[in-house]
C-alpha cells in the first residue's frame, strides 16, 4: 500500500489558546475515532518503517500509546510505554526536557530496553521535539539504537525536526 495521508487533515481538530493562551492544540482524537482514518494512519506509519528491523516500538504517554500498540502489532514488534512520572511500578530512568509552554518528564522502566535492541519511537504530534529527543535520550541510555520516530503530524514551524537531527522523523503530515 502506498499512501497519500493529505485527507487525514479534516480529523484533526485545531483548539486555540489550549493549554495556555498563544498556543494552538492540534488534537487527534477525531482521527483516533474515526476507524478508516484511525486505520489508515497505523497501516501509513507502519508503511514508512516497512523493511527497518524494528524490536520495540515505543509510545509517548498518552496519545502515542494508542498509535504505538498496533503499530507494534503489525510490525511483530514489542510495545514499551514512555511515561510520565510516577506512573510506572517498577525502577526508571528518568528525563527532563523542554516543550512549547514549559518544561516536563518522562520515565521508562530500566528493564524495559535491551542493548542494542533496535527501537521505533511512536507518538501523535512533534512540535518543539522535546518530548521525542527525551524519549529518543532515555532509549540510548538503556543501551538500545533508535531507528526512527515516527508521527501522524509534525507542527514544522516549531522546529522540531532539527532538535532531532541525527534521527530519522518520518511524519505523515507537516502543518
Amino acid at each position: 500500500m502506498s499512501g497519500d495521508s493529505s485527507g487525514l487533515w479534516e480529523f484533526i481538530r485545531e483548539i486555540p489558546d489550549y493549554p495556555q493562551p498563544g498556543v494552538v492544540f492540534r488534537d487527534l482524537t477525531p482521527l483516533f475515532g474515526d476507524a478508516t482514518a484511525f486505520r489508515r494512519s497505523v497501516d501509513l506509519l507502519v508503511e514508512r518503517f516497512a523493511g527497518t528491523h524494528v524490536d520495540r516500538v515505543i509510545g509517548i504517554e498518552a496519545r502515542g500509546f494508542v498509535l504505538a500498540a498496533p503499530v507494534a502489532y503489525s510490525l511483530g514488534a514489542g510495545f514499551v510505554p514512555v511515561r510520565k512520572p510516577g506512573k510506572l511500578p517498577w525502577a526508571v530512568a528518568r528525563e527532563e526536557y523542554s516543550l512549547e509552554y514549559g518544561t516536563d518528564k518522562l520515565e521508562i522502566h530500566r528493564d524495559a530496553l535491551h542493548p542494542d535492541e533496535r527501537v521505533l519511537v511512536i507518538d501523535d504530534v512533534v512540535a518543539t521535539g522535546g518530548t521525542a529527543r527525551a524519549t529518543c535520550r532515555l532509549a540510548e541510555a538503556l543501551g538500545a539504537r533508535v531507528v526512527g520516530v515516527g508521527v501522524v503530524l509534525e507542527l514544522s514551524s516549531l522546529g522540531g525536526r532539527e532538535l532531532l537531527a541525527g534521527h530519522r522523523l518520518e511524519s505523515l503530515l507537516a502543518g
